[in-house]
């Protein structure tokens, strides 16, 4: 039998869609996803052609724990010319996709029963690693009209003697949103001596405003960001966590026993990724804003209430008690009898109960497609 820790963890209900809907494909039926985070663009050509220069070279050899040098420097070079810091290199740990990352933090930082503040609603995973861990999560409900964003005095209110980390997700998975600067540092000044954790894997998918990292404001943070969602590698398994310098050393420990080292001719591809030409990424961020758009105003016409519009990654989390106040129910119901994948908002906790999370990461054609068919069951 296993563990109890195991048997408490709840299903990850947007795999359990998914799933679902992969074997209605396989039965015939014509399914459009609006469930997954993933993008629908190929991986640039360039950064392909890294990888296969680093298989043909034979580059397939465990590499430093920490990560290969060359990509530590790119990352660190990458936010100090898009944030004017001065990170080092050796503040980064290179490691098999962000979830990775996240465990390895959190593993570093928590003892039982310490407390990390969250908001709900909040990325599924978070709550289930700070619990497998012996951890406590601490929600902070958010409201729609306020971007679902954390608010300082809430956050406040919600420290105790056993608070470890704060932990922040923007541009935010699920609901789209991308928090303000001023927020940023008010949460960082709020925080004081205990440590943010900011999850800044959609950086740089941001359609209104700019770009912005907890470094900004604080050097008491942790980020994790990868590759999978700006470079459209999610397959690739490729993230990265920045660090105060004191909790490098215990970081390598826990990565030389768990994981060892990222992929070798990966990491090549990283390299590729991030100094090689953008572009790519220019015109795939131009193509997710007229998706976004597209995507919000058709949701509103089907009644969807959409109180403040998502400015960020690829998702919006739609209010749908409209039609009915139990989501994993109504996410059924649109994938059996109109064959659209969507995510139920009981998934991201009980702050986002009665929504549904929309992906438009597909194409514009599928994506009108796949809401005239929504609409048609809903209301029609």
């Amino acid at each position: 039998m296993f563990s109890q820790k195991a048997a408490r963890i709840p299903p990850f209900y947007v795999m359990e869609v998914l799933e679902r809907a992969q074997e209605m494909e396989r039965s015939g039926r014509n399914i459009i996803h609006f469930e997954v985070g993933e993008p629908d663009f190929p991986t640039a050509p360039h950064i392909c052609e890294a990888a296969y220069s680093a298989l043909r070279a034979g580059d397939t050899k465990y590499t430093h724990s920490m990560g290969l040098p060359q990509l530590r420097q790119a990352i660190a070079d990458n936010y100090n010319r898009k944030f004017n810091l001065e990170l080092s290199p050796e503040q980064v740990i290179v490691t098999s996709g962000t979830s990775p990352a996240l465990l390895l933090l959190f593993m570093g930082l928590l003892n039982d029963g310490d407390e990390v503040i969250m908001s709900n609603p909040y990325y599924a995973s978070y709550p289930n690693f700070v619990e497998y861990l012996g951890g406590r999560p601490v929600y902070v409900y958010t409201r729609e009209a306020e971007g679902f964003s954390l608010t300082p005095d809430a956050v406040a209110h919600a420290f105790t003697p056993k608070t470890r980390a704060v932990l922040l997700n923007s541009p935010s998975n699920p609901t789209g949103h991308v928090m303000y600067p001023e927020t940023m540092g008010a949460l960082a000044e709020i925080a004081g001596s205990v440590p943010i954790i900011s999850d800044e894997i959609y950086q740089g998918l941001v359609y209104e405003g700019e770009d912005h990292t907890i470094l900004e404001y604080t050097d008491n943070a942790f980020v994790l960001n990868g590759f999978s969602k700006l470079y459209a590698m999610t397959g690739w398994r490729l993230g990265y966590l920045i660090a105060p310098p004191e909790y490098m050393r215990t970081l390598q420990n826990l990565q030389q026993h768990f994981f060892i080292c990222a992929n070798s001719f990966v990491q090549h591809a990283g390299i590729a990724a991030l100094e090689g030409d953008q572009d790519y990424v220019k015109e795939m961020v131009a193509t997710y804003d007229k998706r976004r758009r597209y995507t919000i105003k058709r949701l509103k016409q089907i009644g969807f209430g959409i109180a403040s519009e998502p400015t960020g990654a690829y998702y919006v989390l739609a209010n749908a008690r409209e039609f009915s106040p139990d989501s994993l129910a109504l996410s059924w119901r649109i994938l059996e009898d109109a064959g659209v994948a969507v995510t139920p908002g009981i998934d991201f906790g009980r702050g986002a109960e009665g929504y549904l999370r929309f992906s438009y990461a597909n194409s514009i054609e599928n994506i009108r497609e796949g809401l005239d068919r929504v609409d048609n069951l809903l209301n029609k």
